[in-house]
């Protein structure tokens, strides 16, 4: 679970984060994470957590929402079998959390980006 999110922070469990991180399906924790292009979500910048097998993605895009995503990443995730429910980062947080109590039977990875 979260603990909490503020602009530029992230605290799961006992540990705090400054920077973009990743959260895998077992619950290893990537931090860290820079994507190539910036404030664009491309397939590329998810291969190490799409190698967890996750069924279901959570992508924090920012404060403000200023991650977007690349036109084709939805599809493209859609065609692996993989769920994206992209929002800015404190409602994606709150639905991470959410769905980590309720979807137990399912493999929930998250990206997020901490800022804009």
């Amino acid at each position: 679970m979260i603990t909490s999110y503020s602009f530029g922070k992230m605290t799961i469990g006992p540990r705090s984060f400054s920077s973009d991180l990743i959260i895998f399906p077992n619950g290893d924790i990537r931090d860290n994470w820079y994507r190539k292009s910036g404030h664009l979500l491309v397939m590329d910048d998810l291969t190490s957590l799409l190698a967890e097998k996750p069924e279901i993605i959570v992508a924090g895009t920012g404060a403000n929402g200023r991650m977007a995503l690349d036109k084709t990443l939805e599809s493209d995730l859609e065609a692996l079998g993989v769920e994206l429910r992209a929002m800015d980062t404190a409602r994606a947080v709150s639905l991470y959390n959410r769905m980590v109590q309720q979807h137990v039977d399912k493999r929930l990875g998250a990206c997020f980006h901490l800022t804009c």
